[in-house]
């Protein structure tokens, strides 16, 4: 029954992203064209004229200017002096680890933290048509010189990390700066790598797949999950190495159930970061998340000893 549901609901995200390509073809003028929908805390507008499709193997689409200038400095400002070097989940046990595979620094925040995040939240939910609970936290990630991240799938290996929410259905990057040259988000697999023109100002790295261009501002919305729940090896993806300057991302993945678990006031971690990042300081560092606030409990409290 759950699979079937899923089915369903995915089919109908399908053809309501379909028409929104379409109104984006037909349409002449920019804002002639505004779908409101209202969701979580605030009334955030979704413009289908700034979507574009740009692959269905994998499913995946440009969303042109979803974040301002102004949210992304903020992102970028809040996450930066928290920021820890990234891990990957371990393929066998789930754990988290360190790995030269992805070599970004990295932070979340907590789901609504301040009204700016909880507003982009909302927007996100509006454009996937996914409901907030299903998602995780957003994380903010640098990419200094060189730094990369290789071709990966987002859904999981291991049954350990579907315990929460199951699988990862979407992934929605948004890119908080633009890079002078690398950092691209690459497809390896997708049915368009050979078709996409590349200019001189692509990076070798790039070249070796469809390619999208991080653009201060956009967002690029993928699916791991075909519309029948089943895995979609094409939506193998990686970052490619910065070359020029720097990246700055900020990561939201959405899964196929909701990941705000409901026995949060158990004496359990709910992310797997948790015993790392307690043993390097984080539960005085970046309290709010890993231990939580009088209304609100935290994600680590078990690694942190906060449990009553």
């Amino acid at each position: 029954m759950a699979r079937f549901f899923l089915k369903a609901l995915l089919c109908s995200f399908s053809v309501l992203l379909l028409l929104s390509v379409l109104v984006h073809s037909t349409t002449t003028t920019k804002h002639e064209s505004v779908l409101k929908m209202t969701t979580g805390v605030s009334s955030p507008t979704f413009d289908p004229t700034r979507v574009t499709q740009i692959s269905w193997r994998p499913r995946a689409f440009i969303y042109k200017g979803f974040l301002s200038d102004e949210e992304c400095d903020h992102l970028i400002n809040k996450a930066k002096d928290k920021l820890k070097k990234s891990m990957v989940a371990d393929n066998e046990s789930g754990e988290s680890v360190l790995s030269e595979v992805r070599t970004s620094s990295g932070m979340f925040f907590t789901k609504a933290e301040d009204e700016v995040i909880a507003n982009i939240e909302a927007r996100l939910a509006a454009w996937t048509f996914l409901p907030e609970e299903n998602g995780e936290a957003i994380q903010v990630l640098r990419y200094e010189l060189g730094q990369k991240y290789e071709p990966h799938m987002d859904y999981f290996v291991d049954e350990v990390n579907q315990q929460l929410g199951g699988h990862r259905v979407a992934t929605v990057l948004m890119y908080l700066s633009n890079v002078v040259k690398g950092g691209e988000t690459v497809f390896p697999d997708s049915e368009l790598k050979d078709a996409q023109p590349k200019d001189e100002d692509v990076s070798d790295c790039a070249r070796g797949g469809y390619a999208v261009k991080p653009l201060k501002g956009d967002a690029l919305l993928f699916f791991g999950l075909h519309p029948d729940a089943t895995e979609d090896p094409m939506s193998l993806h990686g970052s490619c190495p910065v070359i020029e300057g720097e990246k700055w991302s900020a990561t939201k993945w959405i899964h196929v159930r909701s990941f705000d678990d409901p026995k949060r006031d158990e004496c359990i971690d709910h992310n797997s970061h948790c015993g790392q990042w307690a043993a390097v300081g984080e539960c005085e560092k970046n309290s709010i998340y890993m231990v939580g606030s009088d209304d609100k409990p935290g994600y680590c409290r078990k690694s942190c000893n906060r449990c009553s």
